[in-house]
């Protein structure tokens, strides 16, 4: 027989168990979704975007040049072609302005000889970062100040389209954000409230929520919006642009917190706490609404999408934001007929920026409804 263990050797041999909490699970879950973890990384670099719109334009929203207009996107080249051989000089070539005599329509020809050096991190434009500093630092820009580049080319005023497609960013991205916020705010509470009560306040909540999705979401958008006086400034104009969106858009998360709150409040953590004298407005807040979190999060990424294409439509019928206010739908209208497609395509390219995000947001919402549940095989 072997000889008794000691207490010390008998503690070393027990397992090590490490219980995962909740928000573990769902990590776990999501990092597997390589599609949501990719779209993501472009979520959080768009906010960045947004956050820093001033560093990463090359030039302010404003800025123009009568002599550049309509100039079509210069192509960035990393290698110079000289006569002592290839060298590593980023640049974008220079271009000659030929008028024809009977129209007056001007074009312009690409001169390779003329090369404008492109650098980061370069002096540029002085600007208020936040209104708080006094910088003139831009991520990307000509190295000389001055030099007309411009990447993604100018609209019919000479304003350069990457630098307020940058600035759209910071708008519609918020637009989405705050209204998303103020939505989630109404449905929860709402929402709630109508779950855990019952009765008359649940009828009454739901008829209205009805009401609400039987009308017609576009034209009810654009009556709302034609109410706004054109005399407001464009602050007041983005703030009551970003609450008409929400007053429409809380529904659907209210009737889905609603049908969690009925299976919800006769679970015995939220008995034993109506038991102990516990507020029903703390019983709500503290007790039942953690225990949806992950779905309120998915739910939320899934609607921002919505209240970005919702900003986006209204600004392109000229109903939502207007100049000087510079968002994706604003970009747009200077694409809203075949003639200014036909002369300047590159017009569209706010589009793009909508798309992107859009996909980018959905992909990421799908993944942390399909993560919020880690049990679901």
């Amino acid at each position: 027989m072997s000889a008794a263990s000691t207490p010390a050797q008998e503690g070393a041999q027990i397992e090590t168990r490490v219980v995962a909490n909740q928000w573990q699970l769902i990590w776990w879950k999501f990092r597997k979704h390589r599609l949501a973890m990719i779209a993501g990384g472009v979520t959080i670099f768009l906010y960045v975007v947004a956050l820093f719109a001033e560093i990463f334009a090359p030039y302010s929203a404003g800025a123009y040049s009568a002599a550049h207009t309509f100039i079509p996107p210069q192509r960035l080249k990393l290698i110079q072609q000289t006569d002592a051989g290839a060298r590593f000089y980023p640049h974008v070539n220079g271009f000659q302005v030929k008028v024809d005599p009977e129209s007056y329509k001007r074009t312009y020809v690409l001169d390779e000889s003329i090369a404008y050096p492109v650098g980061l991190f370069v002096r540029g434009e002085a600007y208020q970062l936040w209104g708080l500093f006094t910088l003139d630092l831009h991520l990307i820009g000509a190295a000389q100040f001055g030099d007309p580049v411009y990447l993604l080319g100018t609209d019919r005023l000479g304003r350069d389209v990457l630098s307020r497609t940058i600035f759209g960013t910071r708008v519609s991205m918020s637009v989405g954000l705050v209204g998303v916020g103020l939505s989630l705010l109404l449905g929860v509470i709402l929402g709630g409230v109508s779950g855990y009560y019952g009765g008359i306040i649940d009828n009454l909540i739901q008829r209205t929520i009805e009401i609400l999705r039987s009308l017609p979401t576009i034209p009810l958008w654009m009556g709302l919006s034609a109410a706004i006086p054109l005399t407001w400034p464009p602050t007041r104009v983005y703030f009551a642009i970003t609450v008409l969106l929400s007053l429409i858009g809380w529904t659907t998360l209210a009737r889905e917190v609603r049908g969690r709150f009925l299976s919800l409040k006769t679970e015995d953590f939220v008995i034993a706490a109506r038991l102990d004298g516990v507020r029903e407005l703390q019983i709500i807040v503290r007790h039942m609404a953690p225990s949806m979190t992950s779905h309120i999060i998915a739910s939320v990424t899934l609607a921002i999408p919505g209240m970005i294409l919702a900003e986006t439509a209204l600004s392109f019928l000229g109903i939502g934001l207007r100049p000087p206010v510079v968002s994706w739908g604003v970009l747009l209208q200077e694409a809203q007929n075949v003639r200014s497609i036909a002369t300047a395509p590159w017009l569209l390219f706010p589009g793009f920026a909508v798309v992107t995000a859009v996909l980018a947001m959905n992909f990421l919402g799908d993944g942390l409804r399909d993560a919020a549940d880690p049990y679901q095989a």
